[in-house]
């Protein structure tokens, strides 16, 4: 189980943003605590597209307390994998 950081940079105000995701809810929440993210900012909540946008200083102290850096690309096949698995559909033989 894990939390993963993506490299996507999204201006927002100020601050330039990414995505925080993991493979459980109970994970992502757990590791925006350590950051200090508050809940409010949770997306997509109880779906397999779960992810706080988080600021890139934030981003930075998950990645110190274990987060993986992982490209945009990489963070749509995690996406994909949750939503295959939550709808119960096993992978196709070559599929990843």
């Amino acid at each position: 189980m894990s939390v993963y950081v993506d490299d996507m940079r999204a201006g927002y105000g100020r601050m330039v943003m990414c995505h925080m995701l993991a493979d459980t809810d109970v994970e992502l929440h757990a590791m925006a605590d350590k950051i200090g993210v508050a809940r409010r900012w949770h997306q997509k909540a109880r779906t397999p597209y779960s992810h706080y946008d988080i600021a890139l200083s934030k981003r930075a102290m998950a990645v110190q307390f274990g987060a993986i850096e992982i490209t945009q690309r990489q963070s749509v096949e995690i996406i994909r994998a949750k939503r295959l698995a939550a709808a119960g559909s096993p992978l196709r033989e070559g599929e990843q």
